[in-house]
């Protein structure tokens, strides 16, 4: 059967072209630990558009990772690396228990959640609520790196309530410094710890990227991520000629195929450039589904994270209604997703058939 062209995902704007600040950064690219989103399936499916972007998890907590199931929290699938675990915690001694843990699974790097907002972490001493105390941070770090080989990383906010000017967020980042530490992921916006919903936190705050910009000048030995509003991978291109890499969120997740994108943009010369088909990824993923099936893994848990793989394509609507009304039925399999998959293709031969009946003869 003939398919419809795909949209083009190549670019001529090349690593070389765009005089990036550092092309080899290990986090040129990174996803960000979304809460009930970036399970490993989810990172799985990410990781067949993409096979250099850095992957997070959700955040877990130190206390439910010590006391909790702790084989389900530090799951993930060999294909996922290079994979950080985000850590949630205030005390130093659990936090470098942890740190232990996700080492001895095999994780490539240890992340300390500063920058989530909402008031259950607060209440915790989790969060964007620690950048109040750089100590105390800097003494979690320590504990950390100590027990571990791997990065310890932080990320954070450019500052918290009236606790935001750029001297407080220098103080904060160089009191981490010293400790040692020396990879910053930095959410362009501050957090209102009081006021704001953790949505609400991702979007009123103003985003301030020369901020950001003006603490890798003034920390250029540190690795800087900066994250927030970056919603097009073309929008990645200006911040990564100022900085080491470049976190995206939930624009990825809504629209995953701009993921499609990365390896070629951010990575590739047009030469290494590699052509990605949607029901390509899909028919990978089927096969991943029927492996996670077999495990007992229910198919919802899955095919929620590809709703948006089509958007904005002809039958898109169809694929995700398709998907929503049947993935969910506790005797779902993944003949559900070849459904759909056989479904996208008669949409797409129809909207190839319209547009050659629309060409002038």
């Amino acid at each position: 059967m003939t398919m419809p062209p795909q949209e083009n995902i190549f670019t001529a704007s090349t690593p070389e072209a765009l005089n990036h600040h550092q092309t080899n950064s290990p986090w040129r690219f990174c996803l960000a630990p979304m809460m009930e989103w970036s399970d490993k399936h989810c990172r799985y499916f990410w990781r067949l558009l993409s096979k250099e972007a850095r992957l997070y998890t959700e955040m877990v907590t130190t206390p439910a990772l010590i006391h909790g199931d702790r084989a389900r929290f530090l799951a993930f699938n060999l294909e996922e690396h290079p994979i950080a675990l985000q850590l949630g915690g205030s005390n130093a001694a659990e936090l470098a228990e942890c740190a232990y843990m996700a080492e001895a699974e095999g994780f490539n790097e240890v992340n300390l959640n500063c920058g989530c907002p909402s008031d259950r972490v607060q209440n915790n001493k989790i969060g964007a609520c620690l950048m109040a105390e750089p100590a105390l941070v800097a003494e979690c770090f320590e504990a950390m790196q100590s027990r571990v080989s791997i990065p310890i990383t932080v990320k954070h906010r450019i500052g918290i309530d009236d606790q935001d000017s750029e001297s407080d967020l220098h103080t904060f980042v160089d009191t981490l410094y010293q400790a040692g530490c020396r990879i910053f992921i930095v959410h362009a916006r501050k957090a209102w710890l009081q006021g704001l919903s953790p949505k609400e936190n991702r979007e009123v705050p103003p985003l301030d990227y020369d901020r950001v910009y003006r603490l890798k000048k003034a920390f250029p030995d540190a690795t800087i991520v900066i994250n927030g509003g970056l919603t097009e991978i073309a929008h990645c291109t200006e911040p990564l000629q100022h900085l080491d890499g470049v976190m995206v969120g939930r624009a990825a997740y809504h629209n995953p195929f701009l993921l499609a994108k990365v390896d070629n943009v951010l990575f590739s010369t047009p030469k290494e450039a590699k052509h990605i088909e949607r029901n390509e990824i899909l028919k990978d993923f089927i096969e991943y589904a029927w492996h996670q099936h077999s495990q007992g893994v229910r198919l919802h848990h899955m095919s929620r994270h590809i709703l948006g793989l089509y958007a904005g394509q002809h039958g898109g609507k169809h694929f995700r209604r398709f998907l929503s009304e049947n993935a969910c039925k506790s005797d779902a399999t993944p003949t559900v997703l070849e459904e759909a998959l056989e479904g996208m293709i008669v949409h797409q031969q129809r909207a190839l058939e319209r547009a050659s009946s629309q060409t002038p003869s």
